[in-house]
């Protein structure tokens, strides 16, 4: 909730400002002196302050600078029963919002209220999109794959077609997306994301398509969605496969017109936007099972963008470290060729992400010079791992908390996993290795729903 403070020495005017305040649904503050309002403002988060001049202990226009100077997010609305020009002037100068003459009308109070509100609203939205405006990110690596994904971005930068981005959690998703914004000719317009998973299915269409003032209990003024944010730009919708149906069916609607409309509201409002998005999930499944809708689907795969996870791409994983080492803490470490090989053979399950954890620990952890590979298993946590540069996938220890029969199916999808990756997808030699019927393994990884790849 916004609070509003106001900062007078007249009982009667603290008296009858405060409900106004109240009514707009702000939480109004009180307080009969600079002292006190100051002293208000260093325990509490306030959005708006009417500060009058004339002041017990500190005047209004000293107290106006001590304000301005501490919090100068803070709007301060001077008030005034001995106005003049010199005072109107100073306070302007010292970073007013505006200046109102006593006695108070309760139109002239909105008024000024709102417009304040609107200029802190406008101020937000463009710290937002400063926030998310797209950086100078670079799409790192040598290897064949990330060749191929930069090919494949610059060709799909130039349209305005819709991406749907597929990959791992931490294998860059979010960095593919801003490479498209930054090639597009929407560049200098917004990039906006949302994460469809991190938002309540009851908040998602107000963080979607906005809000209008009093649309549900806490929508307190109007609120523009991630659509209207992103016109002219890009929306970035990651993990849209944790949409709830109902969201989708607005998503797609917003899509097929390129019009929205605010929760509690009965306006359209044009939109241009370019939809990017990605999720995790295997939608196609998803179409099936009757959790994502086809018809969404198919209007956002348009342009699919696979994102190899990191342990497709070995090759390229000292220049990332490396990399991700500098932008650290700018030192300078070489590694003895047994952890090379680890870093190289280790399954990364977080991927990117999980790398550039690692590299920060290194900065922190680490002196400067070559690092062993009993450091780095040390810093990776990674326990029952090997050292010959095919690492395992780490079993969770939930698996202790299990039912022995729902363990034993754990490990033993675990184990084929492993066994299969390493004899390259093969099922006939992994059956050979491992001494099983092809047959029995063929049935084995169906059952545990095992992809083979390398083959």
């Amino acid at each position: 909730m916004r609070k509003v403070l106001i900062i007078d020495d007249e009982q009667s005017i603290r008296a009858a400002m405060a409900p106004i305040m109240e009514d707009e649904g702000y939480k109004a503050l009180v307080a009969p002196d600079a002292i006190a309002g100051i002293d208000i403002i260093s325990k509490e988060h306030i959005d708006l302050i009417f500060l009058d001049v004339m002041l017990p202990k500190m005047g209004g226009i000293d107290a106006l600078g001590k304000i301005k100077k501490g919090h100068p997010e803070i709007e301060v609305i001077v008030i005034s029963g001995h106005a003049n020009i010199d005072t109107a002037v100073k306070a302007v100068k010292l970073g007013a919002f505006d200046y109102l003459e006593k006695p108070l009308s309760i139109d002239k109070i909105l008024t000024v209220c709102r417009n304040a509100f609107a200029l802190i609203d406008l101020r937000n939205e463009n710290k937002e999109l400063k926030k998310t405006s797209g950086g100078k990110d670079e799409i790192l690596g040598e290897c064949k794959l990330i060749e191929q994904l930069r090919s494949l971005i610059k060709q799909a930068a130039s349209s305005d077609a819709r991406i749907l981005i597929t990959g791992e959690n931490g294998s860059g998703k979010e960095l593919v997306a801003r490479a498209v914004h930054r090639l597009s000719k929407r560049a200098k317009a917004a990039f906006i994301e949302v994460n469809c998973a991190a938002i309540p299915d009851t908040l998602i269409e107000s963080e979607l398509f906005g809000h209008e003032k009093g649309a549900f209990t806490d929508a307190y003024s109007i609120r523009r969605g991630r659509f209207e944010l992103a016109s002219g730009g890009t929306l970035f919708m990651d993990e849209i496969g944790d949409m709830s149906l109902s969201a989708q069916a607005k998503v797609l609607r917003a899509i097929q017109e390129q019009t929205i409309e605010r929760v509690g509201g009965e306006k359209s409002i044009n939109i241009d936007v370019r939809i990017i998005a990605a999720t995790n999930k295997n939608l196609e499944e998803a179409c099936k099972n009757g959790q994502f809708r086809q018809d969404l689907y198919f209007r956002l795969n348009v342009i699919p963008v696979y994102v190899p996870a990191l342990r497709e791409r070995a090759g390229d994983i000292m220049v990332l470290l490396d990399y991700f080492l500098k932008e650290a803490g700018g030192y300078s470490y070489s590694f003895d060729k047994e952890a090379e090989n680890f870093l190289k053979g280790y399954r990364w399950p977080g991927n990117v992400r999980e790398l550039k954890n690692l590299a920060e620990r290194i900065t922190i952890l680490c002196d400067e010079g070559k690092i062993s590979i009993d450091k780095i298993t040390e810093l990776l946590n990674t326990g029952s791992q090997t050292r010959d540069g095919t690492s395992q996938r780490i079993l969770n220890d939930s698996i202790l908390d299990e039912t022995y029969t729902t363990a034993k199916e754990m490990f033993e999808k675990f184990y084929l996993e492993y066994q299969l990756e390493k004899n390259d997808g093969s099922i006939a030699r992994t059956a050979e290795v491992i001494g099983m019927y092809p047959g029995n393994l063929h049935t084995k990884l169906k059952k545990f729903g095992v992809e083979r790849k390398g083959q």
